[in-house]
């Protein structure tokens, strides 16, 4: 596999929040400042990454050996929910200010359907390990660039002359629509 096309594919045209609308919930939550969402996008990438090579060594060295697949969800939840819980220890020893921002939003990344979601597409494309870190590591950064750039969007609108019924979400959702529609051109589905 080419893994310049795997990159600009999970980066820019298969963007897992603006094209597949994974992760929304993160994303609407900690876009308000570029800080917190530069926070949120390194954590997401570190767990992202990291939750799919162990995913893929359980599912190829416990799971199908032991005849299991069926446990391949839960299995992976597990595998995501401890190392969430690990990045949040982390943070809160090295970065109390970053933790304290992120709120409730870094116990989320154990839901994020966007972790979950790479991690059994990795199984479901037939990735190998290479493959299938390259293809996390683009996917979340295409997660922490989609939330960079609505965050910075979101800074500006602050300080917008907008009326008053279109401040806050009203003009966070048409935002995040937008973006989602330019994201959608990279594909030629616009």
């Amino acid at each position: 596999m080419n893994y310049f096309s795997l990159i600009i594919g999970a980066l820019l045209v298969n963007n897992v929040v603006l094209v597949q609308f994974l992760g929304i919930c993160p994303f609407l939550g900690v876009s308000s400042k570029i800080s917190t969402a530069t926070g949120m996008g390194a954590a997401v990438m570190f767990v992202m990454t990291l939750a799919t090579l162990v995913t893929y060594l359980v599912q190829h060295l416990i799971l199908v050996p032991l005849g299991i697949g069926f446990m391949q969800t839960v299995a992976f939840i597990l595998v995501i929910a401890a190392l969430v819980q690990m990045v949040e220890m982390v943070l809160k020893k090295v970065s109390p200010a970053l933790y304290q921002a992120l709120g409730v939003f870094l116990p989320l990344i154990t839901t994020n359907c966007a972790i979950l979601g790479v991690a059994i597409l990795v199984i479901k494309n037939n990735f190998n390990l290479m493959e299938g870190l390259v293809f996390a590591l683009a996917t979340s950064a295409g997660f922490a660039l989609a939330l960079f750039i609505f965050a910075g969007i979101r800074e500006r609108l602050e300080f917008a002359d907008i009326p008053k019924t279109f401040k806050g979400a009203p003009s966070s959702l048409i935002t995040a629509g937008l973006l989602a529609l330019a994201f959608m051109g990279f594909s030629g589905l616009v």
